[in-house]
């Protein structure tokens, strides 16, 4: 039976549901334990399952993945947050050098099954650090699984997933969607982890996106209908790997291609599938890929996210300017 939730409760559950079924998974974190984290994500764990299984860690994001990787040498499968998106870079280090590297380095011999859960993007209105998107920082480093949800359905199973996964995964929770509530039927059989799914059929051209965007595809979809037009949504689900071949059948039924994330354009993850996408379907393409999202410029103060988030205009215009070819 399915359980209508809010996207944040999901993870809860899921959290739960890990700690229950493996006593080896751990939770860390700045404030996940007594509070519960800020979004309240954890909220209740720490009281059920004690905390030397849901562990209050210092404000130092490093040694919070450190430790997971010490951790995980041993056997364990940590779960630790990074309580804002503008956090992480103190451990970028730690995830790039360390975490990234290891079963490489030990060509193969050693596996680090390490989730960093990472609540990112914009339009909570927060202060400077709160809201940015730096998952393409992640992407162009081998070694990381990348994934991000855009409903409690899929954050609720790939949270699973990535905790069930031997090789470290960053999990980017779509802050502004924490509170979109969805259905969730956990003895459900989900699909692979990192493969795109279809969200509405379509015939004239394919919005991509990812976590927090793929609402608004929905709804840019739903207003270009009142025009007449029939776009495809494709909620791509993971960064890396990205799932080429599903967005490449979309884009060989609509010959059109638009990409939507809320991270800056320039160098984000959208030109990666542009460029993929034009070399597997040139001759199917009747208009180049368009991408809409951040701006390049220091995410502004919260009176103005507003206008640096991608939105139902600018993706609308995107649409019109691809459709004009």
């Amino acid at each position: 039976m399915a359980d209508k939730m809010a996207l944040a409760k999901a993870i809860n559950e899921s959290l739960r549901r890990a700690l229950e079924s493996d006593p080896k998974v751990l939770i860390m974190g700045e404030d996940v334990g007594k509070l519960g984290g800020v979004f309240r994500v954890t909220d209740g764990l720490q009281k059920d399952f004690g905390e030397s299984r849901v562990i209050d860690t210092p404000l130092a994001e490093s040694g919070i993945v450190g430790t997971a990787i010490g951790l995980a040498l041993r056997g364990y499968r940590p779960v630790v947050e990074i309580q804002f998106d503008g956090f992480v870079f103190p451990a970028y280090d730690q995830i790039v050098t360390q975490l990234a590297k290891m079963h490489a380095r030990s060509l193969g011999k050693v596996k680090l099954p390490v989730v960093v859960r990472i609540p990112y993007g914009g339009g909570i209105g927060a202060v400077e650090h709160h809201s940015e998107s730096p998952e393409a920082l992640f992407a162009h480093v081998a070694g990381l699984k990348i994934v991000s949800p855009s409903n409690a359905s899929d954050a609720y199973w790939m949270m699973q997933q990535a905790i069930q996964s031997d090789d470290p995964v960053i999990f980017f929770e779509p802050k502004r969607r924490y509170w979109d509530k969805g259905e969730v039927n956990a003895e459900a059989i989900p699909g692979p982890l990192h493969k795109a799914q279809v969200v509405r059929e379509g015939t004239d051209l394919t919005l991509a996106a990812y976590g927090p965007m793929v609402k608004l595809c929905q709804e840019v979809a739903d207003a270009a209908a009142e025009e007449g037009k029939n776009l495809e949504v494709l909620d791509l689900r993971s960064v890396s790997p990205l799932d080429f071949d599903s967005i490449q059948a979309s884009v060989e039924k609509t010959r059109r291609l638009v990409v939507v994330h809320e991270a800056p354009v320039f160098f984000g993850s959208g030109a990666e599938i542009a460029a993929r996408i034009t070399e597997r379907c040139f001759y199917h393409l009747e208009a180049p890929v368009l991408r809409v999202g951040g701006y390049h410029a220091p995410y502004p103060p919260a009176r103005l996210e507003e206008e640096y988030l991608p939105n139902l205009d600018r993706v609308l215009d995107a649409v019109d300017r691809s459709l004009a070819y």
